[in-house]
């Protein structure tokens, strides 16, 4: 707790073009704490570099992603926003956290499994250990919240792990967090193959809506979704495709599964999939236009950039002296 206000933090990597899942599991919900928490939003730069970037494309999502917070709703005045790289704070946790963070609980983290199998290239170290980077992202704003997606939940648990270990050895360092599940488009699947989540690094550009696709794109995407042989628009277990529609159709409109099913009583997949893609292009476009207002002023975001940075590290230095201290670690 920060000045009498709960704390919420978030960050989201600027490694490929954000989703609809991003958008509508984690994005569109941001700009809701800010009322209630002292909000911290981050671009990860230092997460994303655990797979091999290009660099130019890296630093010109960086900016992107700024942008996106903003336009997503996310006030610069009442959020802190900036870019994890600025804070050296949060590289200089990670070490000391690492010597809190047991070697099988890294090998236990399903995401690790999952991206060693994509980049068996390239199972670095960073690899296995950005779950204890993240915690330290989390810890050093005394972090009481932390919104997630159910897939990132396993590693908010580690981040409390972590914390009360520590806690444990050196009482009253860090705030112990909770994650956030958002209770509508927890988990957003692929439109190819709708029993696998919707991710911005699929190589199958029809599976992933993006929230910068244009309206035709968006559209023809969701004519070419995946459903079943039958014809009738309702959930049902064995439905994968039509289930996945139905609610990102939800999330946008906010309607029932039964209030969907009234409405396309009578109606074909055709009628539904191109009605998907019309709420769905139509809730992205005041987005998509702001975004482009924002990423046209450069130097407005590299501005946003250093307020930001300058805000973070004033948090994140009390935590990190203060562990520093508890650690023995010799002043000068």
């Amino acid at each position: 707790m920060l000045n009498d206000r709960l704390v919420s933090y978030s960050g989201v990597q600027p490694s490929g073009n954000l989703t609809i899942g991003n958008y509508l599991g984690a994005i569109r919900n941001f700009s809701l704490y800010s009322e209630k928490y002292k909000t911290f939003y981050c671009v990860v730069d230092e997460h994303a570099i655990t797979v091999r970037q290009n660099p130019a494309e890296l630093r010109r999502r960086t900016y992107e992603t700024l942008a996106l917070y903003m336009a997503c709703g996310l006030d610069p005045e009442k959020n802190t926003l900036y870019v994890q790289s600025h804070v050296h704070e949060h590289a200089e946790l990670a070490w000391i956290l690492n010597c809190f963070t047991m070697f099988g609980e890294l090998s236990r983290m399903t995401q690790f499994k999952d991206k060693s199998a994509k980049h068996s290239d390239n199972i670095n170290a960073g690899l296995f250990t950005y779950p204890t980077l993240m915690a330290a992202d989390i810890l050093l704003y005394q972090t009481d919240v932390v919104p997630v997606g159910i897939d990132q939940k396993q590693h908010v648990e580690l981040c409390r792990d972590i914390a009360e270990r520590f806690n444990q050895i050196h009482p009253n360092t860090f705030t112990v967090p909770e994650p956030i599940i958002s209770q509508s488009g927890k988990k957003i699947m692929s439109l190819a193959d709708p029993t696998k989540k919707m991710s911005k690094s699929d190589e199958n550009a029809n599976a992933v809506v993006y929230i910068l696709d244009d309206k035709d794109t968006i559209i023809r995407k969701f004519k070419r979704a995946v459903t079943d042989s039958d014809t009738c628009v309702r959930f049902a277990e064995g439905k994968d495709g039509i289930n996945n529609l139905m609610t990102i159709y939800s999330c946008f409109t906010d309607k029932s599964f039964e209030e969907i099913e009234r409405e396309f009583e009578g109606r074909g997949y055709g009628d539904f999939k191109m009605a998907v893609g019309e709420v769905c292009a139509d809730a992205l476009a005041p987005v998509q236009a702001e975004f482009a207002r924002r990423l046209s002023d450069k130097g407005e975001l590299e501005a946003q950039m250093k307020r930001g940075a300058e805000e973070a590290s004033y948090y994140a230095r009390r935590t990190l002296g203060k562990v520093q201290k508890k650690l023995g670690f010799v002043k000068i």
